[in-house]
């Protein structure tokens, strides 16, 4: 279990409880300012709170070790940098070290499922630098799961891919939620959220508003109380899409 206990970071979070179970895809939503990114990366260790405890199983992230906490907790930032223009295949190995990089052999496996599972095959020889901005942010996923870590969380996937893309990144992140694996999104379309979330956090002004199934966190009234919109849920679940009028 990943959990954050009462976090605050300064003005952008405050006193949020979350608890992320493996198994399950848990979307993180709300309006620009919430404080989504600022969860997700204390989720991720990557940030220390002001207040408040960020737990594996029970263990303070901050008091386990890097490498230990690598193979655990696979983060993709919002906006990723990568150093160096390196083949994909190359680049998607790096979510390798962790476990020691290519030693032992153990590398290759891993690394060509993650490419199978992005449609990355092609790629795999090509420098980075001649991606597009949609397949670039498929191969940084893509190193996020070659590091097989039990929990994935993913600031904003999405957003850079086309409506195939999209689909085929939905499924794979169902697949692996049902391995076994947690599964931690920041989702803008809060139509993908219902139909792809087994459960939603739903942020305002750095609060947990809501937690819980989809149908109720994004009930039309927390909707109303998040985003300022009147919001109608219309088709048959997983297929929703939502009417919005703007109040």
């Amino acid at each position: 279990m990943l959990e954050a206990r009462k976090l605050s970071l300064d003005n952008r979070l405050r006193g949020a409880t979350v608890e992320i179970p493996a198994g399950r895809v848990t979307a993180i939503c709300g309006p620009n300012g919430a404080g989504k990114s600022t969860l997700v990366r204390l989720l991720a260790g990557v940030l220390t709170p002001t207040n408040g405890e960020a737990l594996l199983d029970g263990t303070h992230l901050q008091d386990m070790k890097p490498r230990e906490r690598a193979k655990a907790i696979g983060y993709l930032p919002q906006e990723p940098q990568i150093a160096w223009d390196l083949s994909v295949r190359n680049l998607v190995a790096l979510g390798r070290l962790a476990h020691g990089g290519a030693r032992g052999g153990t590398w290759q496996g891993p690394v060509d499922a993650a490419l199978s599972a992005l449609s990355l095959e092609r790629f795999a020889d090509r420098p980075v630098s001649t991606l597009s901005g949609g397949e670039r942010a498929r191969a940084l996923l893509a190193r996020v799961l070659a590091g097989e870590p039990r929990f994935i969380i993913a600031d904003e996937p999405f957003g850079s891919l086309d409506l195939a893309h999209q689909a085929s990144l939905t499924r794979h992140l169902r697949d692996e939620a049902e391995a076994g694996r947690g599964v931690v999104v920041v989702v803008h379309d809060l139509g993908l959220a219902h139909n792809v979330a087994d459960r939603v956090v739903l942020l305002k002004r750095g609060d947990v508003l809501a937690d819980g199934p989809p149908e109720e966190a994004l009930s039309p009234a927390n909707l109303t109380a998040a985003f300022g919109i009147e919001g109608t849920w219309l088709g048959e679940p997983g297929e929703r899409v939502l009417s919005v009028r703007a109040q």
